[in-house]
């Protein structure tokens, strides 16, 4: 604790636990003052996250083809930290991988059955089920993958090829020059552990209702705060065990298990699902993504008063930018080596098919058992959506294996996406991160772990779904204001990265010795 960096790690700490006390002391004060606050965020700044999201598409398609693109992250000698097949496991399950498995399944059946009252779908439809896949397009592919690649890639170049220090605050340093490293970017740095603490605890209540749901299915139990507790303890306890490894062990050999299983439940549901439905339905839902993208990009709700988009939509956005604030940092540090279209496909291009694919297997799958059965409507309102993920699993052949092996994904899946933004939080949290020592201690990252499992389990058993989806809220409004700062400076370094680029400088002043 003595490379803490005081400024930039009590503050956001102190406020979570707080936050965690009143709800203890007085749960109606605390769900009072969380409800208002969150009704206010998604009334008032809802179009802002789907302005800012549109945009990180766009700047990310603009970079790719840029003169940017072709630069290589920390110079033109760099070797690869990471070879290509690592890099994209890493990259693919600490980010949204833990979300899709839970997600994947449960999510279609609310916009099937409870599609946007202002679209006049009738429940339950073939419109709603078009409606319903191509949403998923839309919360689980380009965009949200978008969110993440800009500030990462912002970072890893400001950090390698500009030579800024291990801070968020790196990222804007073509806006503000080394200003941005003073006071203003330690305050930076602690909203963004802030954002990101809660932005970690909507994920890990989504990660502990889905096991306990499995639970439930195997063994009896029903979804209580003491499985939840127990089921928080685990993923805790095996996240900082992982996070105190290193990246080069924990977060390696689990990302790359997790690869593998990810495939093979892939191919296996897509071969003993309704496999002819499954296409049929994800062609035309993909054409209608694609038809309406602008328009599904920025559907607020407002001239209907439909909330839908600020329950849905804008909780995605904002998870995915409280996330993608310090994710960054991790992201970034891991790319050492690669270009920039290198960059853009392993943490945009790639991840989004690969959601799309997901998407359109285990969506398809849960779709075609309410449009043929209609029974997961009724199990979603009476039991929650962890009890419609594993009631779909349960009519897949030999689910006896398969859904153990499920569970087994969902755990690893957290875990992993646990484990690199622990790493990244202490690493922010503490001084002398370099490229040489990227390591934090490991009692900083302890402290966060149990931090953010804490705060996980007291909302989701205060208030399960709805709970979570404040926490991504409230978490995602400092993060997009920092989101756009980054696009702005990135699109300033795409127009003459050489200007900013040291490397390229230092390369030159040793050529030029050479010559003399």
């Amino acid at each position: 604790m003595s490379s803490l960096k005081h400024w930039v790690f009590w503050p956001p700490f102190l406020f979570v636990l707080i936050a965690s006390l009143i709800s203890f002391t007085s749960k109606d004060t605390f769900t009072t003052i969380t409800t208002g606050a969150n009704d206010w965020v998604i009334t008032n700044l809802g179009w802002l996250f789907s302005v800012a999201g549109l945009f990180m598409v766009m700047v990310c398609v603009g970079v790719y083809f840029s003169k940017l693109g072709k630069v290589r992250i920390g110079g033109e000698n760099a070797k690869p930290l990471l070879s290509f097949r690592n890099w994209f496991a890493i990259t693919l399950t600490t980010t949204i991988a833990a979300g899709i498995t839970f997600w994947g399944i449960a999510e279609p059946i609310y916009h099937l059955v409870q599609p946007p009252e202002s679209m006049r779908l009738e429940p339950n439809s073939p419109s709603a089920a078009i409606f319903s896949m191509s949403t998923m397009y839309l919360h689980w592919t380009i965009t949200p993958y978008a969110i993440y690649c800009i500030p990462a890639l912002m970072f890893a170049f400001a950090y390698y090829n500009m030579k800024k220090p291990f801070s968020i605050g790196s990222s804007l340093a073509p806006l503000f020059g080394d200003k941005i490293h003073g006071k203003w970017g330690k305050a930076l740095d602690a909203v963004c552990l802030y954002t990101l603490a809660l932005g970690m605890a909507a994920a890990m209540g989504t990660s502990i209702l889905n096991l306990s749901g499995g639970m439930n299915y195997l063994f009896g139990l029903e979804s209580s705060p003491t499985i939840w507790a127990v089921i928080a303890f685990v993923i805790m306890f095996t996240f900082i065990i992982s996070a105190s490894s290193g990246l080069m062990k924990g977060i390696r050999i689990l990302s790359d298990i997790n690869l593998k299983l990810f495939i093979f439940i892939i191919l296996f549901i897509f071969l003993v699902g309704p496999t002819a439905y499954i296409l049929n339905l994800g062609t035309e839902s993909l054409g209608n993504y694609f038809t309406n993208f602008f328009d599904k990009s920025l559907f607020t709700g407002a001239a209907a008063g439909d909330p839908w988009p600020q329950w849905w939509t804008t909780f995605y956005w904002a998870n995915w930018f409280s996330w993608a604030a310090i994710t960054s940092l991790f992201l970034g540090r891991i790319a050492y080596g690669h270009t920039v279209r290198a960059f853009i496909m392993v943490n945009f291009v790639l991840p989004a098919i690969f959601g799309g694919i997901w998407m359109t297997i285990f969506g398809g799958t849960s779709i075609n058992m309410q449009m043929t059965e209609g029974t997961l409507g009724e199990t979603l309102t009476n039991s929650g959506p962890e009890a419609v993920v594993y009631s779909v699993l349960a009519t897949i052949p030999l689910a006896e294996i398969i859904i153990p092996l499920y569970l087994f994904i969902v755990f690893i899946a957290f875990v992993t996406a646990a484990d690199s933004t622990v790493a990244a939080m202490g690493g922010i949290s503490s001084t002398g991160i370099t490229p040489e020592s990227p390591e934090p201690g490991i009692l900083i990252k302890i402290i966060w772990g149990v931090t953010i499992s804490l705060v996980a389990w007291v909302m989701i058993s205060f208030a399960q779904i709805d709970g979570i989806k404040m926490l991504s809220n409230l978490g995602g409004v400092p993060a997009v204001l920092l989101s756009i700062g980054t696009i702005i400076a990135l699109i300033k370094v795409a127009k003459s990265p050489e200007k900013y680029d040291k490397t390229t400088q230092t390369h030159k002043e040793e050529g030029k010795r050479k010559a003399g």
